[in-house]
């Protein structure tokens, strides 16, 4: 089992002075990962068109599940996150994705790129939402096996991961505001995935 460990300042510690730790504490998930390899073989094997959602760096709680929300309702297979550099699944995350948290099939992993690569090759294609897209969200042909991935706001999908993509995919928007919320841009794909495969 791939457990991720971080080493933190000292001062982190304070918030349990009154408690025995010893310099190490471990903090429990509120749900059970599972295993993504097994996990869309299954989804094959079952007759089903993957859909899955992988976020990067999406660090933000509330972001994150306000992002389950939408991925629950709009019926994602399951959702990747890596190890590293993503929010917390904590009381917060329960709280905004209203309980679907619950409802979702959820991996976790060391290495985002690594994952995706052995993705692709395994026949789903790799869509990374950009602003930078050259392709409209609703131009991509979404009833082939597909991961959607969504990066944070601040940096949008990693370079290293828009290199291994099939497509990149933008919002076409006429406003003057340049971009959305991540988490209502994860919307947005979504629903144009799920009327996209119903049509």
């Amino acid at each position: 089992m791939d457990i991720p460990v971080s080493k933190v300042p000292r001062i982190w510690f304070k918030k349990f002075a009154n408690k025995n730790h010893q310099g190490h504490i471990a903090l429990c998930s509120p749900v059970d990962f599972v295993n993504i390899e097994e996990e869309v073989a299954r989804l094959f094997e079952s007759g089903k068109t993957p859909l899955l959602l992988a976020l990067d760096n999406i660090s933000d709680v509330r972001n994150f599940g306000a992002i389950l929300r939408s991925a629950e309702a709009f019926g994602v297979d399951m959702v990747i996150i890596p190890g590293k550099g993503s929010a917390a699944i904590n009381a917060d995350a329960v709280k905004t994705s209203a309980g679907a948290i619950f409802n979702l099939k959820i991996g976790r992993v060391n290495s985002l790129r690594n994952s995706l690569n052995s993705l692709k090759m395994s026949g789903l294609q790799i869509v990374c939402a950009s602003e930078r897209g050259q392709k409209a969200h609703h131009m991509i042909d979404w009833n082939l096996p597909s991961v959607l991935v969504m990066g944070s706001e601040e940096k949008g999908v990693s370079p290293d991961i828009i290199k291994i993509a099939d497509q990149i995919s933008s919002i076409q928007m006429i406003g003057k505001t340049c971009s959305l919320n991540v988490s209502v841009a994860t919307g947005i794909f979504l629903s144009e995935i799920l009327q996209n495969r119903e049509a």
